[in-house]
């Protein structure tokens, strides 16, 4: 039976010509999530020679590091609407034209206010492309392998991250900082040139606006006329999209706007989608991250080799997101996510012991080695997938857009206090409150998250209301 949350989901209708369509378009929307891992990656290592030229203290280094985060959050929050009105191809297109302006801003700065307007400009694009990456390939994926299209996204940003620790070595001999980010202008051109000539608007978007007829040329171009109309048919037989409905799914999303997401329908995917959110940025993700050359820096390394250490993370963390990609149809979501939280827990207690107890470097560096295998594995990728599944349709891209934002205000508060935290308590302590906040991710997610791999969206809704003691309401939607 077709799929009617995004493409169908039809292996005898859907030939591999169609389905090689699909991944080509997905491995171009999720650029986003490239530039996305490139753009916070990148800054870890070019931090280490812009605290030099700018002689800036410990909350200035966290500061342009996080007004990044700052912007994504102004950037997620608006991303939701934007792809709700003008469409999730031309909304990629303007986030690549942002990307390049904040690039360039950042390449030609003289001065630590510069660099800090460059940031917030990044961070802007950088979080519009993580609120609007997910939806859109949930809307033109198919429903065997939705799962690891979405998770194509925390693949894409963890290539990002690694190829940014890369540039930063590459670089890091002139200590040429502007060069280690200006890189990030080539791959925000691809996104243009894709959402110009390449990229296909969301069929979900177009039936919502009206445009039967496009939506319908899409199906067809992935299999035949026959098979799009059957897909047609079947979204027609959505609850909000039946004939017999007065308001239209554009009308009602907007009245409803972000309202839609208050309704008590709509509740339980909310709270899963901030939860989420938040324990994944409180856990301490982030500060691997970006933090990753500074924080083997201060057990005695060069800079130089803190930044060859760090592409040892970087190349875990690659691995372990292609590993997801493979695992996350086979083992599940939930389960991924559960073993990721207990992981990252262990871990990071031990990380935390590594620093108090004074053991030797190599030591810790395996310990952040073993965190970023657990995190890439489950909590990563599972966040966005689970994003793009959760939601009703109606609520898809504001619901991920409010998640998405609640990721990158806890990302912020978490990137500004880090050194600070760490100079007042020391690494160790520090490290074992993310260690305490994990765990209860992981209490959490054995609670409250439902599975939805090969689920359609009705019998995932019905799981996640009966989770949070609600009745099911059958195979209805909201």
């Amino acid at each position: 039976m077709p799929d009617v949350s995004g493409a169908p989901d039809t292996p005898p209708d859907i030939p591999a010509e169609g389905k090689r369509k699909v991944w080509f378009w997905s491995f171009l929307i999720a650029v986003g999530g490239f530039l996305f891992g490139f753009d916070t990656g990148v800054i870890s290592g070019a931090l280490l020679f812009i605290k030099v030229d700018f002689r800036l203290n410990a909350f200035e280094q966290g500061s342009v590091v996080s007004v990044l985060v700052l912007g994504a959050m102004a950037g997620a929050l608006m991303a939701g609407r934007l792809a709700d009105q003008i469409g999730r191809k031309r909304l990629i297109g303007l986030e690549g034209v942002v990307f390049l302006v904040g690039t360039l801003i950042a390449v030609l700065s003289t001065e630590y206010w510069m660099l800090m307007v460059a940031r917030l400009v990044l961070g802007l694009a950088v979080g519009a492309a993580s609120a609007t990456v997910p939806p859109y390939l949930s809307e033109i994926s198919l429903k065997s392998f939705r799962g690891r299209l979405l998770s194509l996204n925390q693949l894409m940003i963890t290539v990002g991250i690694l190829v940014a620790y890369m540039v930063n070595l590459a670089f890091a001999g002139t200590e040429n900082w502007r060069a280690m980010i200006g890189m990030g202008a080539i791959p925000a051109l691809v996104m243009i040139v894709s959402s110009l000539w390449i990229l296909p608007e969301s069929p979900a978007w177009l039936m919502a606006h009206g445009q039967v007829d496009r939506a319908h040329r899409f199906f067809s171009s992935l299999s035949d006329g026959a098979t799009a109309d059957r897909i047609i048919e079947a979204r027609r037989e959505e609850r909000w999209e039946k004939e017999e409905e007065k308001e239209t799914r554009q009308e009602q999303a907007t009245r409803a706007g972000w309202r839609v997401l208050l309704t008590e329908g709509v509740r339980p995917a909310l709270i899963v989608g901030l939860v989420l959110a938040a324990a994944q940025q409180f856990g301490g993700i982030n500060t691997i991250i970006y933090y990753a050359p500074t924080i083997i820096e201060q057990t005695g390394l060069t800079a130089s080799n803190a930044i060859f250490y760090s592409i040892a993370i970087g190349i875990i963390n690659l691995l372990s997101a292609v590993a997801a990609v493979w695992l996350i149809e086979r083992a599940g979501r939930r389960a991924l996510l559960v073993f990721s939280f207990a992981v990252m827990t262990v871990t990071m207690a031990l990380l935390g012991l590594s620093f108090v107890a004074h053991w030797d470097p190599l030591v810790s560096l395996v310990f952040m080695v073993l965190y970023i295998a657990g995190y890439g594995v489950g909590a990563g990728p599972v966040f966005w997938t689970l994003i793009g599944e959760i939601f009703p349709p109606r609520a898809r891209a504001v619901g991920s857009g409010a998640s998405t934002a609640t990721n990158w205000v806890s990302n912020f508060i978490v990137t500004l206090v880090f050194l600070s935290v760490v100079q007042a308590i020391g690494e160790g302590q520090t490290f074992w409150i993310f260690a305490v906040i994990s765990g209860l991710a992981l209490l959490f997610s054995s609670r409250f998250v439902p599975e939805t791999r090969n689920r359609d969206f009705p019998v995932i809704d019905q799981d996640l209301q009966t989770r949070f003691g609600r009745r099911p309401r059958g195979a209805r939607s909201v």
